[in-house]
């Protein structure tokens, strides 16, 4: 109990700076700091006599065991050299970019004053899209070679599940969810009704965040995925009414609706129609459907027990 009352201590003070939950928000007066340094270009441009400058200005990437031979060698090589060039030829310049970041920042700022906007570092990590972005408080980072295009030829062994974010439109939702990740401290829950729902308050926080972003960007669906999930909405819920799956505390059930997948696995015929994370997104709706029929502030939203929250949402999927 007290490990609980402390999280929510926490949620209660980090989100206390207003009552509204109106996605359109004027932040034109709100004021934000932060920087843009592009580490890949400057590294892949250096020579072994600008080296030591470069560890002067980036000295948390230089960590002992990243020998100056090491540093010399990775440069020179030629398929990280290629993967540069294919990089500058998408994000030579990036205004967009520092446009959409500081949009975010100051939604975030509007909802949590005592936020303070990271400096940004764009990277390139060999594709690793496990950790396309990285948010360590003061630092983002960014590895742009994970979003040159889900067609790109460099992406061409990957799933298409994990191909479909591989867009630029994806860098700022992948930026808003390592910030939500930060922010939303986890509450212990059990049942799998609760982890819907958890995952549907940080999507709702992705509403607030990023209110001109469409929602399949949002979700990390195609266009396909989401008209499957609007048009299977009622069905999906049956499924999980007459499973009686609402409140079974079986693990297993993460992996098959919540984590992310190429499909949802209901372990009927026509699986592979549908998206992974449906329950994700099922939450989503429900945590939407409690905002409005409830007049509650964001900080209550997110501290409000799940179960609580679901039987005054008054979900109804749509037929």
């Amino acid at each position: 109990m007290r490990f609980y009352f402390v999280n929510l201590m926490v949620l209660w003070m980090f989100f206390s700076c207003t009552d509204k939950k109106n996605t359109e928000i004027d932040v034109s007066t709100i004021n934000i700091d932060f920087s843009i340094k592009r580490y890949e270009v400057d590294f892949y441009n250096t020579t072994a006599n600008q080296l030591p400058n470069l560890k002067n200005k980036y000295p948390y990437l230089f960590p002992k065991s990243f020998t100056d031979s090491l540093a010399i060698s990775k440069i020179a090589n030629k398929d990280e050299q290629e993967l540069f060039k294919e990089t500058q030829k998408l994000y030579k310049n990036i205004p967009v970019l520092k446009s959409q970041l500081a949009s975010l920042f100051k939604h975030v700022k509007y909802y949590n004053t005592n936020f303070k906007a990271p400096n940004v570092v764009t990277i390139i990590s060999n594709i690793d899209y496990n950790s396309r972005v990285i948010y360590a408080d003061s630092l983002l980072f960014i590895s742009l070679d994970a979003y040159l295009g889900k067609t790109h030829r460099f992406y061409s062994d990957y799933p298409k599940y994990i191909k479909e974010n591989n867009n630029k439109e994806n860098i700022i939702v992948d930026v808003a969810n390592s910030i939500i990740n930060k922010q939303v401290v986890p509450l212990p829950t059990r049942s799998f009704l609760s982890k819907m729902i958890q995952e549907g308050k940080k999507m709702y926080l992705l509403d607030m965040y990023l209110p001109a972003v469409p929602d399949k960007l949002k979700i990390g669906y195609s266009s396909e995925n989401m008209d499957w999930t609007l048009y299977n909405e009622e069905d999906i819920w049956k499924y999980f009414i007459e499973r009686k799956l609402l409140f079974s505390t079986d693990t297993k059930l993460n992996k098959r609706f919540l984590e992310n997948a190429p499909f949802s696995k209901f372990y009927l015929q026509n699986d592979n129609e549908s998206p992974g994370r449906i329950g994700v997104w099922l939450g989503w709706k429900i945590v939407r459907s409690y905002m409005q029929n409830n007049d509650v502030s964001l900080q209550e939203l997110l501290i409000i027990d799940p179960e609580e929250l679901f039987k005054r949402s008054k979900y109804k999927p749509k037929k």
